[in-house]
């Protein structure tokens, strides 16, 4: 058994095993605790509690059982020392960029950064005076040459969720930690079950989720991993302050999901693989973006950072945007929807990067995220309407 192999199967046992805890009366299941605020039996207890209501149940906008209780089983399987659950996946994001940079700081960020992300750093550069640099990630030398004396932090996204491009963390971690410089990361189309970035040396992992961890597209929800130190600093500093904290039962939902998360990632993998392949053999295919095939561009980049991939790809067709939307909106199985991670299979279009161009003509890009239904079924539902993209060709030769 590899290495790899070990840790996956150690991953099965963390998520879904815990000690018997009779705080909670030996409940399987952690309870829900639906409560804002928390009393005390001595105000002695209560004036304990007031100097750090960041490790103490004292108001549910700082703490909860339930929510504390997800937070220790992420920082757990991220390796990290502490963790803080947030509303949204752009809550945590927003909680580290207040928390971390200020007027002046610079911050270096990969440019296929998931949108909102870049327009957050957008208006921090326009209202507030932090400076952002955005790069290719793909080039680790190009972060060497952007760091200044004022930069404070390396953002990354490593695949991203668009292209699925890849940074080489490892090596980042090392020149920032060279540089006194921070790095944090969106792992959230990996997982700590496919990418282990604390591992590499990244100080800070982020994730939605709302997506795999929660895998029922039935709420929301991010968190921060790191150190404590730099967990209590985000803490204190937004946090608290901002106010995007996790709801009790929307903890609850996501350690439901939470404890299928392997198997269904396993599922997710093998299935989105198969039909990334398929796509990948059509003539009118110019590329698939997907980091386990063997034609993806940083393979042996992917090879030693991840573990595993995920369900959610892209390819780039010689169709027209219009062609490929209406053959979205016929597609049987997939939904045309934002987001990815539940157990359904999605489906959008747009226009490709403006490097895909072939005789003047601007591409399409279809980002897919595969669910657990059928591969083959799936396929199926691709070819039925694949066909229909060259009907008006068809027609015209017949004329």
């Amino acid at each position: 058994m590899t290495t790899s192999e070990r840790d996956k199967n150690r991953f099965y046992t963390e998520v879904s095993h815990d000690a018997v805890d009779t705080r909670h009366q030996g409940a399987i299941s952690m309870p829900v605790y639906q409560s804002s605020l928390f009393a005390f039996e001595t105000h002695q207890k209560f004036d304990e509690a007031m100097r750090d209501v960041l490790a103490a149940s004292v108001y549910s906008r700082g703490n909860n059982p339930t929510v504390m209780y997800l937070e220790e089983k992420i920082a757990r399987l991220e390796g990290g020392e502490s963790a803080r659950c947030f509303a949204s996946g752009m809550g945590a994001i927003s909680a580290v960029l207040f928390a971390l940079a200020g007027t002046g700081d610079h911050i270096v960020c990969v440019d296929q950064a998931y949108g909102p992300t870049r327009e957050l750093l957008a208006d921090l550069s326009a209202r507030f005076g932090v400076e952002v640099t955005f790069i290719d990630g793909k080039d680790t030398e190009g972060f060497a040459n952007a760091i200044r004396p004022n930069t404070k932090l390396f953002y990354l996204e490593s695949p991203t969720s668009g292209l699925f491009e890849m940074q080489d963390l490892p090596a980042l971690a090392s020149l920032a930690k060279a540089h006194g410089i921070i790095t944090a990361i969106d792992n959230s189309w990996a997982t700590p079950y496919f990418q282990k970035p604390i591992a590499m040396g990244i100080d800070l992992v982020m994730h939605s989720l709302t997506k795999y961890f929660s895998g029922h597209s039935d709420s929301l929800g991010g968190v921060v991993v790191g150190s404590s130190e730099l967990i209590g600093l985000i803490g204190h500093r937004s946090y608290l302050n901002l106010g995007a904290a996790m709801a009790p039962q929307t903890a609850g939902l996501i350690t439901r999901g939470l404890r299928t998360l392997p198997l269904r990632l396993e599922r997710h993998q093998a299935s989105a693989l198969k039909i990334a392949a398929h796509l990948a053999a059509k003539p009118d295919v110019a590329r698939v973006n997907h980091p386990g095939l063997e034609s993806y561009p940083q393979k042996e980049l992917a090879e030693r950072l991840l573990s595993g991939s995920g369900g959610l790809f892209s390819f780039v067709t010689r169709h027209s945007v219009e062609k490929m939307k209406q053959w979205a909106t016929d597609l049987d199985y997939f939904r045309i929807g934002v987001s990815w991670g539940g157990y359904e299979s999605l489906v959008t279009v747009g226009s490709a990067p403006a490097k895909d161009v072939e005789e003047g003509v601007a591409l399409a890009s279809v980002r897919l995220y595969i669910g657990i239904e059928d591969p083959d079924e799936l396929i199926a539902d691709i070819e039925r309407n694949w066909a229909k993209l060259y009907e008006p060709i068809l027609e015209s030769q017949s004329l």
